[in-house]
């Protein structure tokens, strides 16, 4: 897709990115900033979209704002070896298995509390007791568990 010199506005509906993020990643550096008009209104050219678009779908895959920064600095050097970047595609693989092991011990754990759970009073209920004292808990890996959702990251 061929994007022409567009504005902020018209640049955040082809990517579907905020217009508030656009603003972030220029203030950050992985955006160059924009050519600014005699008025000051940015505009935005065929590499902006091109870039956005990168950016979004590493964010997407769940891509560290530095990772991404690594990985555009890669783009400039297209005549050298990729293993770096494999290097850290396979390092954010990782990651992201162990993420995914944290979230079926903590799948198990909840499945337990309520299998555990008979229904009755609040003074007997199974659930806010394991809550209450994690001893009570069959695995302590949930006890720090960073997610990905959407895009921020939660602990």
């Amino acid at each position: 897709m061929a994007v022409q010199s567009n504005s902020i506005g018209a640049l955040s509906r082809e990517t579907n990115v905020k217009v508030t993020t656009i603003r972030y990643y220029e203030s950050i550096g992985l955006l160059e900033e924009p050519y600014r008009t005699a008025s000051g209104r940015r505009t935005y050219g065929p590499d902006s979209f091109e870039r956005l678009r990168f950016i979004r779908h590493a964010r997407d895959l769940g891509f560290s704002v530095d990772t991404i920064r690594e990985l555009i600095e890669l783009q400039s050097h297209e005549s050298e070896d990729c293993s770096h970047a494999d290097e850290l595609a396979r390092r954010h693989l990782v990651d992201v298995q162990t993420r995914i092991g944290q979230l079926r011990s903590l799948e198990g754990e909840l499945e337990r509390m309520i299998e555990q759970c008979k229904g009755g009073s609040i003074e007997n209920c199974a659930i806010l007791e394991s809550l209450s004292d994690h001893e009570h808990c069959t695995s302590n890996k949930h006890t720090k568990l960073d997610i990905m959702i959407g895009r921020k990251t939660i602990s």
